[in-house]
């Protein structure tokens, strides 16, 4: 029999060795978001993963949810994108509503903000569905910054009313 020691030190180095998206993601045995879209003003609150494995029908609700507001294309979001958003929540907190300002973004869209001058990248992540803009209502975008960096996932940007991540090379601006 495996002495509580042993078994503590086991679990600890696992954790070490683990990703540590891996390891809040093994705390619960669901991944949960609450969402609000600041655009659309839809809402959304929905269980994407259980028993193991993933809900498609709810990733669909996601990929539809995060759709360009502009021109309502849908586009799938990828999968590592949308688990290191819950593991961003899950570590302030289960409860909270995230308000996503942009998801996925189409090229027209992607234009015209770049027309108007706006701080866009031609080749912007969010035109691949690999990035998103959030925010946490009582969260600030510094601790929201600090948390995603934690993950070393991808690239996160701190801005005055939200904080970009994305599942790229990983890189802070």
């Amino acid at each position: 029999m495996i002495s509580r020691r042993n078994f503590i030190k086991a679990l600890v180095g696992g954790a070490v060795l683990m990703p540590f998206s891996n390891v809040c993601a093994s705390f619960y045995p669901d991944r949960r978001l609450k969402m609000l879209n600041l655009h659309t003003g839809e809402r959304l609150n929905i269980t994407y993963f259980s028993s193991g494995r993933y809900e498609q029908a709810a990733v669909d609700e996601i990929n539809y949810f995060m759709r360009c507001h502009f021109t309502g294309e849908v586009k799938e979001m990828d999968i590592n994108l949308i688990d290191l958003l819950c593991d961003i929540k899950d570590t302030v907190g289960r409860s909270g509503e995230i308000e996503i300002i942009s998801g996925y973004r189409s090229p027209v869209y992607n234009e015209l903000l770049l027309q108007q001058g706006r701080n866009v990248g031609s080749n912007s992540l969010h035109l691949k569905g690999l990035a998103i803009d959030f925010s946490i209502d009582g969260v600030s975008e510094r601790k929201l910054a600090g948390i995603a960096k934690s993950f070393a996932a991808g690239g996160v940007g701190t801005y005055p009313e939200f904080v970009h991540i994305d599942v790229g090379r990983v890189r802070y601006w």
